[in-house]
């Protein structure tokens, strides 16, 4: 039978309201008192009631990571944020679940209009993304890992695109690449539609091409293997003069090594491929490893949580954080052939 509060208020020498005290966190009780009552509750297998405690505290200690799990696959990348800010509410004394809410502003509505949370992290945001205006409009603690357009009284950490995209460029610049193609994925389906890192990697890469003069190539692609070979398909075929792939699409990044093997270039000697913001654990899924500019998803999902948790305690909020992925050395790229990438034709138009 489990210990009740007036055993554990004997046995730690106190009164029974101030075991609720440190039960529900409901006021401050010196930190040599609360010792003593957190002792006796372990030492007597006192298990605090979660819906008491969130009653008396008007706290559920819950917060929830809203991430569209059912339109956007949830990769390494994606893991390493979620299993990170989970672990960073948990030391924190919260609880994290995952809402895996759409785009559709009702179905957020509704749950956070039944206050089974404190607050609310935001993940995979759009540049005008209907869910930050239901958190504001709900009045809902809210923090987000990444950025809408407008930036106005929100709390964010996000990837830095113009650092990540620099870093990538140089690399493959510095091999001797002038024949480059960007690959994101498709913005055709209304959940990455304006998609905050599809925009923002394609807006920096564009900047960088125009600064260090080569040709602007962007293709999308769709999130899969399949779009990853459609895409070295089109590749081949429009731009085979093309020595450098930098592709943000984790998930059609395998697709794309097939495809181009497909078509009998070897990567990294005829075509070099950079994974840009992806885990280590995928981007070893490829023969060969692919190199990759790493996700900073540990850090921000850290970052994330910690910003939340001050808005929810009232406290002065984080100033925005923008962290630029790593260069993680691979097998996928290379220095230029000579002779692998001939003058292409002037009458080609790049896509852009």
């Amino acid at each position: 039978m489990a210990a009740t509060m007036r055993e554990v208020a004997e046995a730690a020498g106190v009164s029974i309201a101030t075991v609720s005290f440190v039960v529900n966190d409901s006021k401050r009780v010196a930190p040599e008192t609360r010792r003593k009552i957190e002792d006796a509750m372990a030492r007597l297998g006192f298990r605090r009631n979660s819906v008491a405690r969130a009653l008396a505290s008007r706290r559920t200690r819950i917060v929830a990571l809203v991430y569209p799990a059912m339109e956007h696959k949830l990769g390494g990348s994606a893991m390493e944020f979620i299993t990170s800010a989970a672990r960073t509410a948990g030391e924190a004394g919260y609880h994290l679940v995952l809402w895996p809410v759409s785009n559709d502003a009702d179905e957020l509505t509704e749950l956070v209009g039944q206050g089974l949370v404190d607050g609310v992290l935001l993940m995979e945001v759009q540049l005008e993304d209907a869910r930050v205006e239901v958190l504001r409009a709900t009045q809902t603690p809210f923090a987000l890992i990444g950025r809408s357009a407008d930036l106005t009284g929100l709390v964010y950490v996000d990837i830095d695109f113009d650092r990540t995209m620099e870093q990538a460029v140089d690399h493959l610049y510095g091999l001797g690449h002038r024949h480059l193609v960007l690959v994101t994925g498709s913005q055709a389906d209304a959940s990455f539609r304006s998609y905050g890192p599809y925009v923002r990697a394609a807006d920096a890469y564009r900047r960088l091409a125009a600064e260090r003069g080569f040709a602007v190539v962007v293709l999308e692609c769709g999130q899969d293997t399949d779009g990853g070979r459609a895409v070295a398909e089109e590749i081949v075929s429009t731009r085979p003069w093309t020595t450098g792939v930098l592709v943000l699409n984790e998930f059609a990044a395998p697709g794309l090594v097939s495809g181009l093997l497909r078509h009998g270039l070897r990567v990294p000697d005829d075509v070099s491929v950079l994974s840009v913001l992806t885990s280590t654990e995928m981007s070893t899924l490829v023969d060969p490893a692919l190199t990759a500019m790493s996700s900073p998803g540990p850090e921000l999902g850290e970052l994330g949580v910690q910003a939340l948790l001050r808005v929810l305690d009232g406290a002065d909020t984080l100033p925005p954080r923008l962290l630029p992925g790593v260069l993680v050395p691979g097998g996928s790229t290379g220095p230029v052939r000579a002779g692998a990438a001939p003058v292409p034709d002037p009458s080609c138009t790049p896509r852009s």
